[in-house]
């Protein structure tokens, strides 16, 4: 073999290495450099916290909202008649592994760059669970993870850990216990199954040290599937159809203002014309989603039983929100994604902590990328420079407080789901303008004090032109001022990917 000349091997070496160097981003330092301590707040008594996630819950579907009749959530309605109801709380992405990313970094996609299920957290992100372990909190997470993870190792932030893979299973799931995996048989059903593996964490623990649990179930994720004991409760039960489900059945909906792609997508995989690709039937469905619903509320009341037992509660402070929304036909959909009031508010209910809480109801305008931040103020902690969110621990404790009077929304347009466009929005309390971006089709404005169902895009109003110009402004203003203006671009990445595109088209 003909070797090269020492000098010519020597440049050559070189200069690979600089094109390595080219090509990588500049460091931000390992997690091992990161400095993961936080200023203190004076005179602040630290409080445990416990987070209860649930998955695909709509901010409606609860039994004291009355929003489905034959619906029965009795924790849930004790966190919220007993504790404080936010009602008005959203997410700044509607999909799993973005509003997940939201809620432990306290940022928005753009910035975390977990934009869809497929992409991973960065090494550099810092989840506010480890800031919370620096400062001497025993912390647990129970769990989905799913931010592009195919894994079920050790989850940052976390001493003690309980998760899956992906989505994991219902029934007969394989749960990773601090590095150990357990496989289980017959009808073994994941939320009981993760709230085992919480109360008895929470018995066993340590009882000299604050703590921080994070309970993230699967339920109520598609396909639904309740647990044997719920299985057919609501047999025979019939949906309260939303106004917009159907064009022409109510005169108020004003079907030619509705944007194309949301006309398109009602035969798809998303829509209510052939969801699923008519593998099951819209009443089904319905009445699927709120029994699986039950076994998520009874994990409520199992933790909040064991904390009122041993006696934690007085100085535990229990959260429970949903990771995003979810459509049951309105505007002819299911699923999320998109802009639409029932997609992108979410329950969020806090409840204990003696007597911290002294407010019933909450009305300001809250979002994922708050939890972080209020967590940490529960911790005695002030919040690290690169968080979005705010913390609304002084909102609950009933003092006056400058809020936010405007949220904000994006979506990116994902590959195995094309029939959603990439989305922005701004939302006050009074309108909403939605832009869609990368297609021809007409954007959407809506007055949700008078329009809640949001029937009648009021884009093409001559009265609210300048309304829709305003808020088109502002939402480019926070793009550019949280520099959100670049579209991320990822790769496929690794396993299948489906394309459920209109008409079942792939």
């Amino acid at each position: 073999m003909k070797t090269l000349p020492i000098p010519r091997l020597i440049i050559g070496l070189i200069f690979i290495m600089l094109l390595n160097s080219c090509d990588q981003k500049p460091s931000q330092g390992t997690l091992q450099d990161r400095n993961l301590s936080l200023e203190a707040i004076p005179n602040t008594r630290p409080v445990n916290v416990v987070f209860i996630l649930s998955d695909d819950h709509r901010y409606d579907f609860m039994g004291f909202t009355g929003k489905v009749p034959f619906l029965k959530t009795p924790n849930m309605d004790k966190m919220a008649t007993a504790g404080t109801h936010i009602q008005n709380a959203f997410v700044t992405t509607s999909l799993c592994s973005p509003s997940r990313a939201s809620i432990l970094t306290g940022q928005y996609s753009h910035h975390h760059q977990v934009v869809d299920n497929q992409s991973l957290v960065t090494d550099t992100s810092v989840f506010f669970p480890q800031y919370l372990q620096r400062a001497g909190y025993e912390t647990g997470f129970f769990g989905k993870w799913h931010m592009g993870e195919h894994h079920a190792g050790p989850r940052r932030g976390f001493t003690h850990w309980v998760s899956f893979r992906g989505q994991g299973n219902y029934y007969k799931p394989t749960l990773n216990i601090n590095g150990e995996e357990v496989a289980y048989e017959d009808s073994a059903y994941v939320t009981d199954l993760l709230t085992d593996q919480a109360v008895e964490w929470l018995e066993k623990r340590s009882n000299d040290r604050p703590f921080f649990l994070y309970l993230s179930h699967k339920g109520v994720h598609a396909d639904f599937q309740p647990a044997l004991r719920h299985k057919g409760k609501y047999a025979g039960e019939k949906p309260t159809y939303p106004p917009t489900m159907h064009p022409g059945e109510n005169e108020d909906y004003r079907y030619e203002n509705v944007p194309s792609w949301v006309k398109k997508q009602r035969y798809s995989w998303h829509g209510v014309d052939y969801m699923y690709h008519g593998t099951i039937e819209f009443d089904e469905f319905y009445r699927r989603y709120n029994e699986t619903l039950l076994s998520v509320d009874e994990s409520i009341g199992r933790v909040l039983a064991q904390l009122e037992s041993s006696g934690k509660l007085e100085n535990t402070l229990v959260f429970y929100m949903g990771d995003n929304g979810f459509s049951f036909g309105e505007h002819g959909l299911i699923d999320k994604r998109h802009a639409y009031e029932e997609s992108i508010r979410v329950p969020l209910l806090v409840y204990g902590a003696g007597q911290l809480l002294e407010k019933d109801s909450v009305d300001q305008l809250i979002q994922n990328i708050d939890i972080a931040p209020t967590i940490l103020e529960l911790a005695g902690l002030k919040k690290p420079s690169n968080m979005d969110g705010e913390s609304f621990l002084p909102l609950l404790k009933g003092q006056e407080l400058d809020w936010r009077d405007r949220i904000y929304y994006e979506y990116f347009w994902e590959r195995p789901f094309p029939q959603t466009p990439t989305v922005h929005a701004v939302r006050t309390e009074k309108y909403k303008f939605t832009r869609y971006y990368g297609i021809w089709d007409i954007n959407e404005l809506y007055d949700l004090e008078n329009d809640p169902w949001e029937m009648n895009n009021l884009i093409r109003s001559k009265e609210h032109q300048a309304v829709a110009k305003e808020m088109r402004q502002d939402l480019f203003n926070w793009l550019i001022q949280t520099e959100g203006m670049q579209i991320p671009l990822k790769t496929d990445g690794q396993g299948p990917r489906f394309d459920h595109g209109y008409k079942g088209t792939y």
